[in-house]
């Protein structure tokens, strides 16, 4: 008996199925879909063997918008933004040894959900959220120092959600709510 190779093209991968239940739950939080279509489509999602399958469950959303996502890369130094700037849909923040400040308190969301992926080395990072904003950390690896982040008691509804991944080396990241 033959098994078939691994990358079979017919056959998806776990991250391919990931990423169309993210695309799913996108379009059903920037309002394209209602609540029923999600669950119909979750289940063909999450029960698909093949490519061809994957596709038809996300063949009715909307093409994905070209140039939603940004990288900010620095070997060494500060990245840093704050003021009105434009937060893509996808932020990729990468460093060897600098330290990241990123304030999106006073930023130009556009987007219900926002990854920010960041890849640091041995630099810090300071994030600081809307005060509205929903936080969520669980794609993100610490290695050396502990995630500093206390959940708002009263969170406020309507705020975007900042999903933050990737992988931290030996810096701390610290995340905050603005205060106004």
């Amino acid at each position: 008996m033959t098994s078939l190779p691994e990358e079979s093209p017919s056959l998806i991968r776990e991250g391919d199925r990931e990423a169309a239940v993210r695309r799913l739950q996108e379009a059903y939080a920037e309002g394209l879909i209602p609540h029923e279509v999600l669950d119909e489509h979750l289940h063909q999602v999450l029960s698909a063997k093949t490519r061809s399958e994957l596709a038809s469950a996300l063949v009715a959303l909307p093409e994905e918008q070209p140039g939603s996502t940004a990288t900010i890369a620095a070997a060494g130094g500060r990245i840093k933004r704050r003021g009105a700037w434009r937060v893509p849909r996808v932020l990729k923040v990468e460093s060897a040894y600098g330290r990241v400040r990123l304030d999106l308190s006073r930023a130009v969301i556009e987007h219900p959900i926002v990854d920010i992926e960041l890849q640091l080395g041995t630099g810090g990072a300071r994030i600081t959220v809307p005060r509205d904003a929903v936080v969520d950390v669980e794609g993100l690896s610490t290695g050396w120092k502990d995630l500093r982040y206390k959940i708002p008691r009263q969170p406020r509804p309507g705020g975007p959600t900042i999903r933050i991944s990737g992988v931290m080396g030996y810096g701390r990241l610290k995340i905050r709510h603005a205060l106004r």
